[in-house]
Formats: structure tokens, sequence, C-alpha cells
């Protein structure tokens, strides 16, 4: 294989990569548990997600996805976009869920962690006395990571 087509071959693997996570992502985001669908690929996630009771909680009735937030963490203005989130106000309990494409998942993870640290952070300002849980769901193969929250 010359070097050109080992370049184009890595682009195009890069490309149906980001490709097949954008669409999954979009797919997850639109994803309760009670909802009915026909979709093939839906049908898939949903079966994947039934076979982990955190993401079954996860994609329950109350949970909600795409959920915007902002706020100042050390006089920095920080907005954002939650993938996955669940506040259970009886148990005082908040699970934060956000999903990553990579197929290496130690490249980008410290980044991914503090980006959770950072929800977190933003909603114990909202939620002080809650315990606050983060995960991040590796879609390539559908593996749930709890992630440590930093106590402040």
């Amino acid at each position: 294989m010359t070097q050109l087509h080992k370049i184009i071959t890595e682009q195009e693997q890069t490309l149906h990569a980001t490709q097949t996570g954008t669409h999954t992502h979009a797919l997850l985001a639109k994803i309760h548990l009670s909802h009915q669908t026909t979709d093939p690929k839906t049908i898939e996630l949903i079966s994947k997600i039934k076979q982990s009771p955190e993401l079954i909680e996860l994609f329950s009735e109350n949970s909600k996805s795409e959920i915007p937030i902002a706020g100042t963490i050390n006089s920095r203005f920080i907005s954002r976009r939650i993938d996955r989130l669940l506040i259970d106000d009886t148990n005082k309990t908040i699970k934060i869920l956000d999903y990553k494409t990579d197929t290496d998942t130690d490249i980008r993870k410290n980044s991914y962690i503090a980006q959770i640290n950072e929800y977190a952070q933003l909603l114990r300002a909202i939620y002080p006395t809650y315990k606050i849980f983060g995960y991040i769901l590796w879609t390539h193969n559908f593996l749930l990571e709890n992630i440590h929250i930093k106590a402040v």
C-alpha cells in the first residue's frame, strides 16, 4: 500500500466513524425506552440500552436529552449542552451521560472527564445537596464508563 493510499484510507475511516457517531448521537438524543419505533437502528440501540441497568434508568421517561447549561467557573463563562441528564429529586441524585464516538478511548479521555466535571460543577451550583454521577457511553462498542466526579 502506498503512503498516499494509506492516508486516504485513514481519512475515509475517520469520516465514516464521524458520520456514524453523529448519526448514533442523534438517535440516542431521541430515545426514551417507553417510545415505540419501527426504525431498525433505533430498535438495535434500545436493545443495547436494555442490557445495562444504569442505561435503562438514563433513558427512562424521567431523563432529558440535549440539556443546555451555562454558568461561571473560575471567572470563566461556560455554556455547554449535556447529552443526557437524569435528576432524581426523591433520592437527591443527578446522573450525567455524555456520548463519545472515539474508538481509541484514551486519546481525549482526560478532556472528556474534565467536560463532565464542568457539567457537575455547574449543576452543583443549582443543586448543592445532590450527589452527582457522571458517565461516558462509548458508542462504538456501547460500553458505559463511570467517571469520577471531583468534590468541590
